[in-house]
């Protein structure tokens, strides 16, 4: 029962860090891709329809480990606090410039909607670095403070830049894509959009193998309960998701709500 467990997290986390890790990268490289206001509202229009759902994976992946693996969600929270407040003080810097920017029919208002996206998203990359830096490491109760820790959290803030890109020449049309495949480089849409996937992936596992899960997890009454209801919710979730996808499936090539 431990194994599935961890098995249903994996999924959690995995779906958050791939769909997720796709728009932050995206608001990381905003002002990179759309050169003024109409082009940024364009980028911004690439991932309007995703952004959110694919933020349930991570509320997902925390209530979760808060049910099944409550000793453990206890540790990190409290070991990792600085990057998590930073997380989260970067997530709803980033999710302000993206709702509030189309609340105001001005560049000025532009401007600062599209500098809090793009800060906030590179603040929830370098965050996830920081903790990352010390996971990998086999460092459950603190924060990452040598000297590799800068460079560690930087290289997965790096990773998200990378997947964005691959996601933004997807959903983008135009100069816009001309500009992204050219950051990219040559190779193909969805083999690209693939490799920095696996690479995702293996990052997440890589973390996953070093944290002490089958140790802490709950009792066997308490799995009894929250694995029915996660095998339940997680095909809603896919459904609802790849419903999304279809219905957006087309590139981005005019403004939407956001």
């Amino acid at each position: 029962m431990e194994l599935l467990a961890i098995a249903v997290l994996g999924v959690f986390a995995l779906g958050y860090f791939l769909l997720g890790g796709a728009d932050i990268g995206v608001g990381m490289l905003l002002p990179a891709l759309g050169r003024d206001a109409h082009q940024r509202h364009l980028v911004v229009t690439s991932i309007a329809p995703f952004f959110l759902g694919n933020e349930v994976w991570l509320v997902a992946t925390a209530a979760f480990l808060v049910g099944a693996f409550p000793e453990l969600e206890g540790r990190l929270l409290t070991g990792l606090l600085p990057a998590v407040v930073a997380l989260l003080a970067s997530w709803v810097v980033r999710d302000m410039g993206l709702w509030l920017r189309g609340r105001a029919e001005a560049r000025a208002w532009w401007a600062v909607c599209d500098a809090a996206t793009t800060a906030g998203s590179w603040g929830v990359a370098l965050s996830w670095g920081w903790m990352f830096a010390g996971l990998l490491a086999g460092q459950v109760d603190a924060v990452a403070t040598g000297p590799g820790a800068l460079p560690a959290a930087a290289a997965v803030a790096t990773l998200f830049a990378v997947h964005g890109l691959a996601f933004a020449r997807l959903r983008l049309a135009g100069t816009l894509h001309q500009r992204a495949a050219a950051l990219f480089g040559r190779f193909g849409e969805w083999p690209g959009l693939a490799l920095t996937s696996g690479a995702m992936a293996l990052l997440c596992l890589a973390v996953g193998f070093q944290l002490p899960l089958r140790e802490h997890a709950a009792d066997p009454g308490t799995l009894g309960l929250l694995l029915p209801a996660a095998l339940v919710l997680t095909p809603v979730l896919v459904a609802a998701q790849a419903c999304v996808w279809w219905v957006f499936r087309a590139r981005a090539e005019g403004p939407l709500y956001l």
